[in-house]
């Protein structure tokens, strides 16, 4: 594939699932700015194997695995060498339900759950994963999603005050 058709082919990709990408960030982040740096870190990884990724249907998977490696570089990174705006305290957060993709409660209760919670809950019921298939994205054994789904969606449950649906799948 010559440079130009490459070039096409990955802004095409780009433009068209840039939005999925970046809200598949922002779930595992609940930050709109770690989002774009995921989504910015990804697509940079991404143009890079392009020529690699034969299979159109493996691009989103490919994308989805360098946002999740990079969420969790970023949480093995001691907190001294992360990136910060230096604005600490000057830039005051949005007030709730002034972000239409906000999702507000479901999104806030996500956001109190341990990273690993998170993740699978996102990958099995925001995605519509299996367990195999969340399994083998987050490189954790079937049982461990199970695990981490079922404490998770006990703390979700309570957290909304029993408004989430059963949502138990195997």
């Amino acid at each position: 594939m010559r440079k130009a058709e490459r070039d096409a082919a990955f802004s095409e990709y780009v433009a068209a699932r840039q939005g999925y990408l970046r809200r598949f960030a922002y779930t595992l982040t609940s930050d709109w700015g770690r989002a774009e740096d995921l989504l910015q870190t990804a697509l940079t990884k991404m143009y890079v194997a392009w020529p690699r990724l034969r299979d159109d249907r493996a691009h989103d998977a490919y994308a989805r695995r360098v946002i999740l490696n990079a969420h969790i570089d970023d949480h093995r990174r001691p907190a001294r060498q992360r990136e910060s705006p230096g604005l600490d305290g000057l830039d005051a957060p949005a007030p709730p339900g002034s972000d239409p993709d906000d999702r507000s409660s479901l999104l806030a209760a996500l956001d109190t759950l341990p990273p690993m919670q998170r993740k699978v809950v996102v990958l099995r019921h925001w995605l519509d994963f299996s367990v195999e298939q969340t399994a083998h994205e987050l490189s954790i054994a079937p049982g461990t999603v199970k695990a981490h789904t079922h404490h998770a969606l006990n703390s979700l449950r309570a957290a909304l005050g029993e408004e989430l649906p059963e949502m138990t799948r195997n």
